[in-house]
């Protein structure tokens, strides 16, 4: 069996540098077959395949759709990368990419509900109670900012189980209901401009659009991967 494609759900109207050096984080570093960009297709982007989707709703709808979109697709692999257009890949990943999670959702939750109310909390929430309903006391959360191996078969009876959330979860809700299991790590995403939170060792990075296009994180990456791949345009 081949490499496992990427599938990359991609909002409406967006420039989208981070897309540009992830997938050249990923032409360098991670194996797989070809990439599906699935709603918005940038107009530089070239050599991808792409699935366009309506968003009419908000960003979770409009994700949940997308990967939806991409499960139901028949040319996308059985087996595919769940990627976010700010996740980039700054080590060679020989062997695919591993299968990693943030720790049990009960240590995540009081991790954002110390620092914030809001729709994302409430969806940890509910995908929580969702998974202890069916069987899962102390689910795993998935919501890593790294590319996540992904059975189609497995995500779309997921996002039927949770298809009555308002915000799901649904990287947690699949790794739980698919019994993935996985090697715990921090989660990657740097938030701020300092020189901190990371290191040159470090396999994966993700970005806020600040902290890409004026923080030093965003500086090291560009740093890393500046030739232009196959999946973009020569002209800007």
């Amino acid at each position: 069996m081949g490499a496992p494609d990427i599938v990359v759900p991609v909002r409406e109207g967006a420039v989208n540098e981070q897309l540009r050096f992830s997938l050249r984080s990923w032409a360098a570093h991670l194996p797989h077959g070809r990439v599906w960009v699935v709603g918005h297709l940038p107009a530089w982007a070239v050599d991808v395949r792409h699935i366009p989707t309506r968003q009419t709703g908000t960003k979770y709808q409009n994700t949940t759709l997308g990967v939806r979109a991409a499960c139901e697709h028949p040319e996308v692999s059985k087996t595919f990368l769940l990627a976010n257009d700010d996740m980039f890949v700054m080590r060679p990943q020989p062997d695919g990419m591993p299968v990693l999670h943030r720790g049990p959702v009960r240590k995540v939750e009081a991790y954002y509900a110390a620092r914030a109310q809001g729709k994302y909390l409430r969806g940890l929430q509910t995908t929580r109670d969702l998974l202890v309903e069916r069987g899962h006391p102390d689910p795993l959360s998935y919501e890593l900012h790294v590319p996540m191996p992904v059975v189609k078969r497995g995500m779309l009876h997921a996002l039927d189980v949770g298809r009555h959330l308002d915000v799901v979860h649904k990287r947690t809700l699949y790794g739980n209901l698919a019994q993935l299991g996985g090697e715990e790590i921090a989660d990657v995403k740097i938030m701020h401009r300092a020189p901190r939170g990371y290191s040159e060792t470090s396999p994966f990075l993700s970005t806020m659009p600040d902290s890409f296009v004026a923080g030093h994180v965003g500086q090291y990456i560009r740093r890393s991967f500046p030739q232009a791949c196959r999946y973009e345009s020569r002209r800007r």
